[in-house]
């Protein structure tokens, strides 16, 4: 059960701010409720209706055991994205997108081991061999890296879905993603082409309070898919144990 999205936080949070008229995208006119001001306003009853179905989308994947790779690059975004997924063990990128980060995931997997070789060196004192100049650059390059590819080291294969923070600015990514057929989800502003993303919230991408309001409504309920994902797997294992017991006994 998903947990109730209130109309009234979302407006106190600004979800319903959208950009100038000027700069609308015309796809997204059945989401915009009015315009004041010169600025569009968007119909806050589709936000929750969209951000429901999302929700429900997301909590399938994540009791399914597949990891959701969130993104926001975006200045406002970094800090709240990191505080509402970190807790999730989720992917994220913050940073920069890594060109060819789902297409050419191979090569990226290429460049987390070279990152967990140079921990490797430092851990058994390999490190300690080079000289100084060649421990510079290594300690450099393992920062680059981190800065890049940190929250992303332990992923082995490809995301089952992605969740963008405006997808205007992330478009790389979700052309990625969208290419592998990995199912997309975002937070959609007027300037915006919700055609592009599966699973698209009509919702303000650029303030801060209207980010960390989706986020934590999509956080809190992840949360929840995980807990009863962790549930289900513990009663399945008690079941398997039990069976065995069973096994043993009337083999005796």
């Amino acid at each position: 059960m998903n947990m109730k999205i209130d109309i009234k936080t979302l407006l106190n949070s600004g979800v319903h701010f959208g950009h100038l008229t000027r700069k609308r995208h015309p796809n997204m006119s059945p989401y915009i409720f009015m315009e004041k001001n010169g600025t569009h306003i968007l119909d806050l009853n589709q936000t929750v209706e969209k951000l429901e179905e999302s929700i429900t989308a997301l909590k399938k994947i994540a009791k399914s055991g597949r990891r959701i790779l969130f993104v926001a690059t975006k200045k406002q975004a970094k800090d709240i994205l990191v505080k509402h997924i970190k807790p999730l063990k989720m992917p994220y990128i913050t940073e920069r997108w890594p060109g060819g980060m789902l297409t050419n995931f191979v090569t990226i997997r290429k460049a987390v081991k070279k990152m967990a070789a140079i921990d490797k060196m430092k851990e058994d004192g390999t490190i300690s061999t080079l000289s100084k100049k060649e421990r510079l650059q290594l300690d450099r390059k393992r920062e680059k890296l981190e800065k890049d590819l940190g929250s992303i080291s332990d992923m082995n294969r490809l995301p089952g879905a992605l969740f963008v923070i405006d997808i205007v600015k992330e478009k790389i990514a979700v052309l990625e993603a969208k290419k592998l057929g990995i199912p997309t989800f975002a937070m959609v502003d007027t300037n915006s082409n919700p055609d592009l993303v599966d699973f698209p919230i009509p919702s303000n991408d650029d303030a801060s309070k209207s980010i960390d309001t989706i986020l934590s409504y999509v956080s809190s309920s992840l949360t929840q898919a995980l807990n009863e994902r962790d549930i289900e797997k513990k009663s399945q294992d008690d079941t398997k144990i039990d069976k065995e017991k069973k096994k043993r006994i009337q083999k005796k």
